[in-house]
């Protein structure tokens, strides 16, 4: 949540902090600023759009060559010009934009407060920055020493990029639970959130760890820790390419990383799955297979549409490998001190490698002796470098907040991990996982041909997008792709929409059904297709108007459905990859039909990397 972007170099430093920011509009946010460092620090900042900014008319836009920008999405204070980011100290001397929270900022601006401080903001940002100011007055420490010492007082998370008056040629830059990038350049350096603001300029990176200073001036950066030990910057290569983060022709990223998904998962399988050998090459995996297989528990934790990949990998590992497993919400696993210890896997899901209640659950979970492995999409992430082992999912950036191509390569990857632990405990018979490596192998054309129907699934659209309800069901593997869908729509399109299992219907949500409610069936062929045929016939017999996501050639449901969107036949197991596809389509159709920016939905960050 929350963006951040710096310049330092000899080029206009705001036109690149300006395009950075908006390469990070998709993390969500409802104000900007930027700081230029002229002939001193001046400040503009605007409630609103990224766009607001280019009003800046002044010469210092033309003339700056050190700069930093913020989005900020609001904890303390409403959205405002006033609570916009970057903030001033008291005395003008010291600029700073911080992500995160600061959660201890209350007793901090008493203490300043009583010291003759005064506010202009409700932001825990403008305590943090004369709370700096204060320190290093009191006692005449320099900018970097006042900032390591306060640093080590506050409680919270936080990246924090500080300019000071006198100092025209550096930046000094702290991180601690929320993501810092630094882009390596001949001259000059970049700083972001992420690499996306900083692949156009360099492919040469410095990911800041935890409690870390970075001092950074046009030709060279400082690394050091809050004792003030150096540490050796460790520079990594982008695999990241800029076609990957814009939009290539389509209307919406959220509609191209839809079309993305046959390419991502061929790369997600890529290196890994060999069909002509039937192996399966998963090396995390691999080098840890002692440790699955003795495993007493597999705990997953995850946030949002990683949770519900969580519950398919639940499925999948349960049925596969005979262990058992638990799938817990990274934000309740974190606060209610669950028993973990030595034999217990944790496996971490989070796309962006940052999400803020999953880091800090795996972080206890390791204390207390379990193994960590994360499956993340982002190369160099916090959960990457702070699990024993994972994978990773190769999906490529993703744009779109709500979360599509890295749902289905996250399934991907849980599906050859249950794949490949089962086969090695001899849980997963020879002959059935040579079946699914062709099966899995077939995905991404079967990806393209489900995608392909696109046009009708907008017609279908058409008929729902004025709906105030909308219930998904499914049963099985396809059960948690009914809470995806419904999670889909309501992020895309703001109606209300419930995913239950079909089964549940009768204990409460049947009450709901009339002419006027649209109820989605995940209905393709498996076990449990008899028994979602009897849950449909009970929903038309009360006028309810049902959506069926079905497999090929199926009739019957065709003909007991008001609409239907058909899918490629595919083993149950995998079922989720292509089931889940139309109910992507549908919430993107429905926003962009009620005129909603899809890309970017209202109160939503792509990246939740504070409470």
């Amino acid at each position: 949540m929350c963006g951040i972007v710096a310049y330092i170099g000899s080029q206009a430093a705001y036109p690149i902090i300006l395009k950075g920011l908006k390469r990070l509009e998709y993390r969500g946010y409802d104000s900007a600023g930027i700081a230029l460092y002229g002939k001193n620090i001046t400040n503009f900042k605007k409630k609103g759009r990224v766009a607001e900014l280019e009003s800046w008319t002044d010469e210092i836009t033309l003339t700056a060559s050190v700069g930093i920008g913020h989005t900020r999405w609001a904890t303390h204070g409403e959205p405002s010009d006033v609570n916009a980011h970057p903030h001033k100290s008291n005395s003008g001397k010291i600029t700073l934009v911080h992500n995160g929270i600061i959660e201890n900022y209350a007793s901090l601006k008493q203490e300043l407060i009583q010291k003759g401080y005064t506010f202009e903001s409700a932001t825990d940002t403008e305590v943090l920055v004369n709370f700096i100011e204060e320190i290093q007055q009191s006692n005449n420490y320099s900018l970097e020493e006042a900032m390591r010492i306060a640093l080590k007082r506050v409680v919270g998370a936080y990246v924090i990029i500080v300019m000071e008056e006198g100092f025209p040629n550096r930046l000094i830059a702290a991180r601690k639970g929320s993501p810092l990038v630094i882009g390596v350049g001949d001259g000059e350096h970049f700083l972001a959130s992420d690499a996306s603001p900083i692949i156009e300029y360099t492919k040469k990176v410095i990911y800041v760890n935890d409690y870390e200073l970075a001092i950074i001036s046009e030709d060279e950066i400082i690394l050091k820790n809050l004792g003030n030990e150096p540490i050796t910057p460790y520079i990594q290569q982008l695999d990241m390419e800029l076609a990957q983060i814009e939009k290539g022709g389509y209307d919406h990223f959220m509609l191209k990383e839809i079309f993305d998904q046959p390419a991502s998962l061929t790369d997600c399988l890529r290196g890994r799955l060999d069909s002509e050998n039937m192996t399966l090459t998963l090396a995390g995996v691999e080098q840890h297979l002692s440790v699955f297989a003795q495993a007493k528990r597999i705990v997953i934790v995850a946030c949002g549409t990683s949770w519900h990949a969580g519950l398919v990998a639940e499925y999948m590992i349960e049925t596969l490998c005979r262990i058992p497993v638990e799938v817990e919400y990274a934000s309740e696993f974190r606060y209610r001190n669950p028993v973990i210890g030595p034999g217990d896997i944790i496996i971490a899901i989070s796309q962006s490698g940052e999400t803020a209640d999953t880091l800090v659950a795996i972080e206890r979970a390791k204390e207390q002796g379990a193994f960590i492995f994360g499956v993340v999409n982002a190369v160099g992430s916090s959960i990457a470098r702070i699990s024993h082992a994972g994978a990773y999912t190769h999906a490529g950036p993703e744009i779109g907040v709500a979360s599509t191509k890295a749902f289905t390569a996250q399934l991907t990857v849980l599906a050859m991990m249950a794949m490949k632990i089962g086969k090695a405990k001899g849980t997963l018979a020879s002959a059935e996982y040579d079946r699914l490596i062709a099966e899995l192998a077939l995905i991404p054309e079967k990806v393209k041909t489900s995608l392909a129907t696109h046009e009708k699934i907008k017609e279908v659209a058409k008929h729902y997008a004025d709906a105030r309800d909308f219930l998904f069901l499914g049963r099985g593997y396809n059960f948690p792709v009914a809470l995806e869908g419904a999670l889909k729509l309501k992020e895309i399109s703001y109606i209300h929409a419930e995913g239950y299992p079909a089964a549940e219907m009768k204990h409460g949500p049947i009450a709901l059904v009339d002419e006027n409610l649209p109820v989605l069936f995940i209905a393709t062929k498996d076990a449990y297709y008899e028994k979602i045929v009897s849950n449909i016939q009970e929903i038309k017999a009360r006028k309810g108007m049902v959506i069926a996501v079905i497999s090929e050639g199926d009739t019957l449901i065709r003909d007991m459905a008001d609409h239907v969107m058909v899918v490629p036949e595919v083993d149950e197991l995998l079922a989720p990859l292509i089931s889940v596809l139309p109910t992507q389509l549908l919430s993107y159709y429905i926003g962009v039909l009620r005129g909603l920016d899809v890309d970017k939905p209202r109160n939503l960050a792509k990246s939740v990397t504070v409470e």
